[in-house]
């Protein structure tokens, strides 16, 4: 997002956080709702138009979404789409993913207030890197033409019960209404606003064999160091990797492993 849509996102981050400090929210309540109105949004392009017409007043923008799906939603997600439609927006389809961060952010919360969020992370994590490696897996999540209900029945299938329920939820939301994203992309901007949700950065970890207990907290402690933030460490293990570690931490890649020693050794040696 540029300009006015990322602050008008920023603004409406805080509105959410506000609101769902106070205990009496049920935050899980206001994500299914507020995925509900993004659904409706990315169908309905006239009415998202309108909604982010600069020309309009805001509030009369706020009055017509009042109209519209005030009866529909309770205050609460009244009020924040008010808000939303009262800001300016770059582009008229930017409102309708502040609406998608908004839905998971609070679905996030929920965890949160439940004590599952590492799970939730950790869970995010490993589903990611289970359809990366399950090729008919990623085809039936992915298939166009599969139904929404096939999908959610095989998410259930897999995942019910053996999760925490609000990973089952986010990715069942992403799986069933992609909205053009790959399903890697998702399951990434996902587990980045769980790691938000905490102020933390995720660093991928990938190493020969399962790190000790020590080994990671003492890792943490080193990335949390150089980053200055805390760091949630999604750990990987890959044989290939054949001794030391690899880190990735967003775009940035530190490399300890004996492999890219070697791969570096022999590129100089070709130049």
């Amino acid at each position: 997002m540029n300009g006015a849509s990322r602050e008008a996102l920023a603004a409406a981050r805080e509105r959410l956080d506000a609101l769902t400090d106070h205990t009496s929210v049920d935050a899980a309540r206001l994500a299914d709702e507020l995925a509900a109105v993004t659904a409706l949004l990315d169908r309905e392009v006239s009415l998202r138009r309108v909604l982010t017409d600069p020309a309009q007043a805001g509030e009369a923008k706020a009055e017509l979404v009042q109209r519209l799906i005030g009866g529909q939603v309770g205050g609460e997600t009244a009020d924040l789409l008010a808000g939303l439609v009262r800001s300016r927006w770059s582009q008229s389809r930017d409102l309708v993913d502040a609406l998608e961060e908004l839905a998971n952010t609070a679905d996030l919360t929920a965890a949160q207030k439940a004590g599952t969020l590492d799970d939730v992370e950790d869970e995010l994590f490993r589903f990611g890197r289970i359809v990366a490696g399950n090729t008919e897996l990623r085809a039936a999540l992915t298939d166009r033409k599969a139904g929404v209900h096939a999908k959610g029945e095989l998410l259930r299938s897999l995942l019910g019960g053996r999760t925490a329920v609000t990973t089952e939820r986010l990715v069942t939301r992403l799986v069933t209404a992609p909205r053009g994203r790959s399903l890697e992309a998702g399951l990434e901007s996902l587990s980045k606003l769980a790691a938000d949700r905490r102020n933390r950065m995720v660093a991928v970890v990938t190493s020969a064999v399962p790190l000790s207990d020590a080994q990671k907290q003492r890792l943490g402690a080193a990335l949390a160091k150089l980053y200055g933030r805390q760091m949630h460490l999604n750990l990987d293990v890959d044989p290939e990797v054949l001794g030391g570690i690899r880190v990735q931490v967003g775009d940035e890649v530190i490399n300890g492993s004996i492999a890219d020693r070697i791969g570096d050794a022999e590129r100089r040696l070709a130049g």
